[in-house]
């Protein structure tokens, strides 16, 4: 009897350090939903059709102007061109409450970049094989008088952007040396110009590079919370308005997973889709992700 006790709980001890076991525990928490075609490498932005039925997803530096449309199970529906665009950074795409879509062409990974835009595209259903660009939003940062600044302030990429109450909303991707998870909220309103960035404030996120560095953004329908991503984490802000974000309120989710998770959008209120990019045999795959209350 002791002796069948003795290995039972040996067992028992075996089975909770086994670091595999662990590891398949906490993943489980990010579902896989299904694997990017493999034309698609280097996702850096998704976000759905007013019907919920299309992805809408886009690539970033090095790749073409061209919107791709997924079914919800991950197959190709659309392969839009953009006519009259260059991709010179995509980094992220999103879309407003009337369904309009808008691509920010603004990665800026060495902060010299000094054509910065927004892109309203013409993007109403996955039948169509080209689209235009019908308006563009041309901006620059307040408060950046060097390009590139020195290594230490390197604040101003951007790979995460939201539109809401007709302005759009940059949360931008801290690249300095001795990263201390700092990053800036920028406002610009959501018309055809070129205007100055208007800084909404300075915020700090904790962590290393991977647990704090923003790649994504998206707003629920309800427009109380945005959610931002990183490589192992999700963010909720709370507590903002359309003028004000020095109230906000931080909530950090862990994923429990680490890759290069570029794009995210909300899907209804609970649920997330998150895409990170193929490398070598992990990621280029899109997971669902449940907010629990």
């Amino acid at each position: 009897m002791k002796m069948y006790i003795f290995c039972m709980v040996t067992s028992l001890l075996l089975m909770g350090c086994n670091p595999k076991n662990s590891e398949q525990i906490k993943e489980d928490t990010l579902k896989v939903e299904f694997s990017l075609p493999k034309k698609l490498k280097e996702v850096s932005g998704i976000t759905l059709s007013p019907d919920k039925k299309t992805i809408w997803a886009i690539e970033d530096q090095g790749n073409k102007n061209r919107v791709y449309g997924l079914d919800r199970k991950g197959a190709f529906v659309s392969d839009v061109l953009v006519e009259n665009a260059e991709n010179n950074d995509w980094e992220e795409i999103t879309s407003d409450r009337d369904g309009n879509i808008y691509i920010g062409d603004f990665g800026n990974n060495d902060n010299d970049r000094r054509n910065l835009s927004i892109l309203k595209i013409d993007l109403k259903d996955a039948s169509q094989t080209t689209t235009k660009v019908t308006q563009k939003t041309s901006f620059h940062y307040e408060g950046q008088t060097e390009f590139p600044p020195k290594k230490s302030n390197l604040l101003y990429d951007c790979e995460a952007f939201v539109e809401m109450n007709g302005n759009f909303y940059l949360f931008t991707k801290n690249r300095s040396k001795g990263f201390d998870g700092s990053f800036l909220i920028f406002r610009v309103p959501n018309k055809a110009g070129d205007f100055e960035a208007k800084l909404m404030g300075k915020f700090k996120l904790d962590g290393k590079y991977a647990d704090a560095a923003i790649t994504a953004a998206s707003i629920n329908s309800k427009g109380d919370q945005i959610v931002l991503l990183n490589h192992k984490n999700v963010r909720i802000l709370t507590g903002f308005t359309p003028d004000d974000f020095s109230k906000i309120k931080v909530q950090k989710i862990s994923l429990h997973h680490n890759s290069q998770k570029e794009a995210v959008t909300f899907v209804d209120d609970k649920n997330l889709l998150i895409a990170d990019e193929k490398d070598k045999k992990d990621g280029g795959n899109v997971y669902l992700f449940t907010l629990k209350p």
